[in-house]
C-alpha cells in the first residue's frame, strides 16, 4: 500500500519524513512545525500545532488517527486536546496535532521546539455498514444491555 504524502514544510527534509521507526512500529511519528518554541501551560486550552504534512490516502477504505506519543504524556504530561485525531480519508489538508498540558495548573510549561516528534499517526481500515432499523434485534446475547459494570467489578 502506498499513500501520496505532500510536504508542506521543507525542514521535514532535514528533521527526517514520517517513516516507522522500527520493524514492528504500528504508527509513525509527527513532527512540530513551528518556528520557534511553543510553551503549552498547564491546564490551558489545546493548542493546534502544525505537521507539516497533508496526505492523499487514495482509499476510502482508510483513514489516520493521530495519537499522541507515550513517552510525552507519561513522563511530561503533553497529551492530545481532543484525545485521538481522526484524519478522514477525503481530507487533503494539513495534519494538525491538538496538544494539551494535562499537569496540575502550578506545573512548568512544556516546550515544544521545532523539530520534536509530538504524535503518532496510525493507519485504520474503515468499515461504513448500512443501517437497518428495527424494533427488536435479530440475535441476542447473554449480556443484552447490560453495561457500566454489569460483568464485574
Amino acid at each position: 500500500m502506498e499513500l501520496q504524502i505532500k510536504v508542506l514544510d521543507r525542514r521535514l527534509f532535514d528533521w527526517g519524513l514520517p517513516r516507522f521507526q522500527t520493524e514492528g512500529a504500528a504508527a509513525v511519528d509527527l513532527f512540530a512545525c513551528v518556528d520557534a518554541v511553543v510553551s503549552v501551560r498547564a491546564q490551558e486550552p489545546a493548542v493546534l500545532v502544525r505537521s507539516g504534512i497533508a496526505l492523499s490516502f487514495g482509499d476510502l477504505a482508510l483513514a489516520g488517527l493521530v495519537l499522541p506519543r507515550s513517552g510525552l504524556g507519561h513522563k511530561k504530561g503533553l497529551v492530545l486536546g481532543n484525545t485521538v485525531g481522526l484524519i478522514d480519508p477525503d481530507y487533503a489538508g494539513e495534519i494538525l496535532i491538538s496538544v494539551w498540558n494535562r499537569n496540575s495548573v502550578d506545573a512548568a510549561p512544556i516546550d515544544i521546539h521545532p523539530g520534536d516528534r509530538i504524535g503518532q499517526l496510525v493507519f485504520v481500515p474503515i468499515i461504513r455498514p448500512s443501517f437497518e432499523v428495527v424494533e427488536e434485534f435479530s440475535t441476542q446475547t447473554a449480556r443484552g444491555a447490560g453495561g457500566f459494570g454489569s460483568t464485574g467489578r
